[in-house]
């Protein structure tokens, strides 16, 4: 049987028998659609053939990609509370959550922000200066397309596809990939490009990239870390900032959201599952 007929059938009985609130059967909806996305990505189509190291795979892409511990948790105890209804209602005879803890991520969770911190920190820049024109695009493009530091600082203009509303982007071992910006991210971008950028740019050596200093030379990695620290702290965030916490927060939000997790990956420039 499909994963759709079956999860419909779980739905109707976690309806019925469990009276669940509304927003909580939502959550179960949407891990177990993420859940069955990530078995038919590996081919996986039928319940036997799912084994414990799979769901730890699965549970470790989740941390991988910055959800919470307490989200990694939920998704868990739905994929398990999925395998037992299929046992108790003769649909399987194999439950392979039964020998699993819930899981323990061995390393440290990626720190997140809130959405709601995030617009904090990227509404800081003062836009009526060049400089604030600058940073404000800065931090749309960090949170907006998940860029690490590097790709940030590596952006040239002829990475921009404006009428695409994409960036090309080369990422670590010379992948390149196409990564969607949301409105608000370009249009902070075409207004550096087009009001402070040409101020500095004739005043060094830009190699083509987009985002240069007040020498109108290329950022460094310092020079990023310091905006956002800057920026964290005018906002009054009471929490350890730095740029690639802007990237696990965008992956963060978007997988919180509905998001189909091999998409986040490719943004990413993540490998494969």
């Amino acid at each position: 049987m499909p994963w759709e007929d079956l999860l419909e059938q779980f739905y109707n009985y976690i309806a019925l028998e469990k009276s669940l609130a509304d927003n909580t059967l939502q959550s179960y909806q949407l891990d177990l659609q993420r859940y069955t996305e990530f078995l038919n990505r590996r081919d996986i189509d039928e319940v036997v053939q799912i084994s414990p190291e799979i769901i730890q795979d699965y549970t470790a892409v989740l941390g991988e990609l910055g959800l919470s511990a307490n989200s990694i948790s939920r998704n868990f105890s739905a994929i398990r509370s999925f395998h037992k209804y299929l046992v108790l209602d003769g649909l399987s005879e194999h439950n392979p959550t039964e020998m699993l803890e819930t899981p323990r991520l061995q390393r440290k969770l990626p720190e997140v922000l809130s959405v709601e911190e995030i617009f904090k920190i990227i509404e800081s820049p003062d836009t009526e200066v060049p400089a604030g024109v600058r940073d404000r695009a800065i931090l749309e493009i960090l949170y907006g397309a998940g860029l690490r530091v590097s790709e940030l600082i590596d952006l040239k203009l002829e990475q921009v596809l404006f009428e695409e509303s994409l960036l090309r982007i080369t990422g670590k071992g010379n992948k390149e990939r196409y990564v969607p910006v949301g409105e608000q991210a370009l249009n902070a971008l075409k207004l550096y490009i087009a009001r402070a950028r040409p101020l500095v740019a004739k005043t060094g050596k830009s190699f083509g990239r987009i985002f240069l200093n007040r020498f109108g030379k290329p950022f460094s990695r310092m020079g990023i870390l310091n905006i956002v620290k800057q920026y964290a702290l005018l906002a009054g965030i009471d929490k350890r900032v730095y740029p690639h916490i802007f990237r696990h927060s965008f992956a963060t939000h978007l997988l919180e959201n509905g998001a189909d997790l091999r998409a986040v990956q490719e943004m990413l420039g993540h490998s494969d599952i």
